[in-house]
């Protein structure tokens, strides 16, 4: 069975085509389309029509590369940037009518329960009790657990794009010393009650995904993404916060220059790099595993493992919820 993904995120539409072979996604082609959604949409603000524009045209190319490769039509999901959006609704439908997709909303909790699902499985039962990091550009999404989805899932407006619109939009950079207090602040206030759970829980083994999360890794010294899926890579607390205190020194264009560190995210890595260190610190984590396994193989597993039937309940319930409700769906586990 051949089957593919497409993840329409904050600066990307990404999509994965896999098999299923014994129940385990193997890629066999993935392709990327730069839109920089977050660049054109203020949080809490419509997308406008000139990124639905090329929104429309990144999904349908996405969709016929993933028939040109034998794979149905893809699971397609979108996440904050387009779930915040107000036009939400138009959206979706301006994407199905145009390119029959259909592309649907997760909510952060059930981002988090299929990123923990992809995590779980690359490091595998041994790992133990297990916390999940993931910074995206609008959300950070936070989860722990012991089986196979998580106990405790929590996704707060904490992403990097977001946290940089909010505080270093104003013209100043690199951003003084008293915006990065007031962003420190900020994230810690809201970290607080997430962070508590994880530190009475006491993880075993705790994991961070997504692109800042690598980028971060890289910069303080993990192998380069060359190395492929199968070096080990660990990012600690103490060499973040050095990154911090070095990011924080230098415009966007001068971080671009540093080991890690793209050009389209470098305006936004310094807020990144604070969430990361906040809330390692504050859960008490003192080194996390960069996992390449994420949300995109997440998806793919919940389809192998549990049918298309839980494919077609996100994508009701997307079509149902109001763009104003925060939690519109919970994916309950089936078993496992």
């Amino acid at each position: 069975m051949r089957i593919s993904v497409v993840d329409v995120g904050s600066k990307t539409v990404r999509l994965v085509v896999a098999d299923a072979e014994d129940g385990v996604p193997l890629p066999v082609h993935t392709a990327k389309w730069r839109l920089r959604l977050s660049e054109q949409v203020t949080p809490g603000g419509p997308i406008p029509a000139p990124a639905v524009e090329q929104l429309v045209d990144a999904v349908a190319e996405a969709s016929a590369t993933a028939t040109r490769w034998g794979a149905a039509g893809p699971l397609a999901f979108a996440t904050a940037v387009v779930r915040g959006a107000p036009n939400r609704h138009e959206v979706l439908r301006t994407v199905r009518d145009r390119t029959d997709v259909q592309l649907c909303t997760l909510p952060g909790e059930v981002e988090a329960e299929l990123t923990f699902l992809g995590a779980r499985r690359w490091m595998g039962w041994r790992s133990g009790p297990l916390a999940l990091l993931d910074i995206g550009g609008s959300s950070l999404e936070v989860a722990f657990g012991r089986g196979r989805l998580p106990d405790f899932v929590a996704s707060l407006p904490l992403g990097a794009g977001r946290l940089t619109h909010e505080f270093f939009d104003g013209g100043q950079d690199p951003p003084s010393s008293e915006q990065v207090r007031a962003l420190r602040r900020k994230v810690r206030h809201q970290l607080r009650d997430v962070a508590a759970r994880i530190r009475w829980e006491g993880p075993r083994t705790a994991v961070a995904t997504s692109r800042t999360f690598q980028q971060l890794g890289r910069l303080c010294g993990a192998a380069p993404g060359r190395r492929g899926p199968f070096v080990e890579r660990q990012l600690n607390r103490e060499d973040l916060r050095e990154a911090v205190g070095r990011l924080a020194g230098l415009s966007a264009a001068d971080r671009a220059r540093l080991p890690g560190i793209s050009a389209p995210r470098a305006a936004q890595s310094l807020a990144g790099a604070m969430v990361g260190h906040t809330v390692m610190k504050l859960t008490g984590l003192k080194s996390v595993t960069i996992c390449p396994w994420a949300i995109r193989e997440g998806v793919l597993l919940r389809h192998i493992e549990d049918g298309p039937s839980w494919w077609a309940e996100v994508s009701r319930l997307s079509e149902e919820a109001a763009p104003a409700d925060p939690v519109p769906l919970r994916i309950a586990d089936t078993g496992g």
